[in-house]
């Protein structure tokens, strides 16, 4: 109770916003120490992610004074670590949630108090339009005021180094040390925040000459017959998807109305998330009115892109992740082998848990394949340093509808994303196919491949421990320090590898076994596994969340037999369910 009483304290000095001030004196009053223990313990840890929590007093929460503190901790790092930060500056935007557009300025305020200049946009902006100004701009840094797809009682603060890429380690740790340095709130006017002499405004249109260089076929698409409906999802994606529909030659497409405008308590939807069950639901409702070919849809804050075909029969298709990366990976190859170039110039990338085709076309074809941890805080980082190799990375994706293009935005965009896929689809129809026909023909050139991606729920770390150790001891026989003992089959398929990136370990790397990848901050383990009779193979990643109460796991299966491959994977998800996770003994949740 002592250490408890030392952090409410600490929290009352040095809070300066009234309602959350009364929020932690109301629970002291009430004498309601179980909600105090979760407000004030642990401390909201800075990551890769940078900070996302729900919006409330407390050290563990998102607030005005965790935001403060996070500045000065940021400030003081890109200014020790980033040559001429003070005259380069940093981009800041924000979205639509609560406290978004207050945050944004507190953050403005802190680097303008230390003499570095901030671009400012007035309005808010989605995720993508950060990343791309800092490059733009050279500046020093990027914030991002925003929780993505999170629920509505949640925020974020997403972080973007010199490079115009999500931070990754040592910076993460950099700069939650330097943020334990700077908690002294100073002073702060953020209502004269826009006569300041170091705000900077910035806007879309370089970002919109951006898209618009995406266009191969503009002439064409304005011919195009196709109708396209398209969800914001409560978000702030409508005004630059109709700016970019009409870059690309488009005729406007169908909005769903009452998902158009951006609203924080994102009304219609359980979740504000395209790959959620149900959040297509409106969408499908709309195009059906409406006779349309395809859904497009962007989350909340327009960083990711999901799509929706109807059938021959009526009945929506709604594409994968992994289906979508395939596609667009198709695409920029033909794109790329108008060029001329030599196909070994050409290189993908995907984090290692999206699907193994992109693998399989790059050796078919003869351009690279580079795989690297998950998140585009890697994969934008990854496609760099192919670019300071020699190569050209066009494209790359992970499987949770995020999509990376072209040379000038190396991150996921959502627009992007939408508007390539868009005209994708046209070119498609032109040749008398639609995405979900050429998929299969892809299958049928270089192997047919299906994902079955899900998670459990567990809410109690110590448990989360106890089933990766028992996974790295299956067998009974590791000796502490020694190598592993992982499981040798899975559903009676024989397991040909293992890489576990949370040890330190990869079976295919003799004699040091050592993995290619750098290690994951949680647990990563991956199995590879081969039916001995068939040929037909999968690929299973279970992994934890650094966001989320969630072990997730992303299976593929692939093979000639696509009958085969969709028996094998609900006995995969069973055995791992039942024996692996041993789920119903420890309690884990389903969705």
């Amino acid at each position: 109770m002592s250490d408890l009483k030392s952090l409410v304290d600490e929290w009352l000095r040095l809070d300066s916003n009234e309602e959350t001030r009364r929020e932690i004196e109301l629970l002291v009053e009430a004498g309601n120490t179980a909600e105090l223990e979760k407000r004030m313990s642990p401390r909201i840890e800075f990551g890769t992610a940078g900070l996302r929590g729900r919006m409330e007093a407390g050290w563990a929460r998102m607030n005005d004074l965790i935001i403060i503190q996070a500045s000065q901790g940021l400030c003081a790092y890109v200014l020790e670590h980033v040559k001429d930060a003070r005259s380069r500056g940093v981009v800041v935007g924000y979205d639509h949630r609560y406290h978004s557009e207050k945050w944004a300025k507190l953050t403005a305020a802190v680097f303008i108090d230390q003499q570095v200049p901030v671009y400012f946009h007035d309005g808010v902006v989605h995720t993508p339009l950060v990343p791309f100004t800092v490059r733009a701009k050279q500046a020093a840094a990027g914030v991002m005021i925003t929780a993505s797809h999170n629920p509505k009682l949640d925020n974020g603060y997403k972080v973007y180094w010199e490079n115009a890429v999500q931070i990754i380690e040592p910076h993460d740790k950099g700069i939650s040390q330097s943020i334990r340095k700077n908690t002294k709130p100073r002073p702060l006017k953020i209502d004269s925040l826009a006569s300041s002499p170091l705000l900077r405004k910035y806007d879309y249109s370089a970002y919109l000459e951006y898209i618009g260089s995406l266009s191969f076929s503009r002439s064409l698409n304005a011919q195009s017959k196709l109708k396209f409906v398209n969800t914001s999802m409560h978000g702030v994606s409508d005004a630059t998807m109709s700016k970019a529909f009409e870059l690309f030659g488009f005729p406007p497409y169908i909005p769903v109305a009452a998902q158009r405008k951006p609203d924080p308590d994102f009304p219609t939807v359980k979740f504000p998330n395209p790959e959620e069950k149900g959040a297509l639901d409106l969408a499908i409702v709309t195009a059906t009115e409406h006779g349309a070919d395809y859904i497009l849809a962007q989350d909340p804050d327009s960083d990711r892109f999901a799509a929706a075909e109807r059938g021959p029969d009526g009945k929506w298709i709604q594409f994968t992740g992994d289906q979508l990366g395939t596609l667009f990976a198709s695409a920029t190859l033909d794109k790329y082998k108008t060029t001329g170039e030599p196909l070994s110039k050409l290189a993908m990338v995907a984090s290692t848990v999206s699907s193994k085709m992109i693998e399989a076309i790059a050796h078919a074809e003869g351009f690279k394949f580079a795989e690297c941890l998950t998140g585009f805080k890697y994969i934008g980082n990854t496609a760099l340093n192919l670019v300071q190799e020699g190569f050209e990375v066009p494209f790359g994706y992970e499987e949770a509808i995020g999509f990376m293009f072209g040379s000038d935005l190396r991150d996921k965009d959502g627009v992007a994303a939408s508007v390539v896929f868009a005209e994708f689809a046209a070119s498609l129809q032109r040749q008398g196919k639609t995405a979900s026909s050429h998929l299969h023909e892809l299958y049928e050139r270089y192997g047919f491949f299906q994902t079955s991606n899900s998670y459990f729920i567990c809410t109690e770390p110590r448990t989360i421990d106890a089933i990766f150790a028992r996974i790295r001891n299956f067998g009974g026989s590791s000796a502490a320090g020694g190598t592993p003992s992982y499981p040798k089959t899975l559903a009676g398929l024989t397991i040909t590898s293992v890489r576990d990136l949370t040890v330190g370990y990869d079976s295919a790397k003799p004699p040091t076994y050592k993995p290619a990848l750098p290690l994951s901050s949680g647990h990563m383990i991956q199995f590879r596994a081969e039916s001995r009779a068939d040929g037909t193979r999968i690929t299973l990643t279970t992994r934890t969340s650094g966001t989320e109460p969630k072990i997730k796991y992303y299976l593929e299966g692939s093979g000639k037999n696509a009958a085969a491959v969709a028996q094998l994977l609900p006995k995969v998800v069973q055995e791992l369910s039942d024996m692996w996770m041993e789920a119903e003994k420890n309690g884990l949740g389903r969705p």
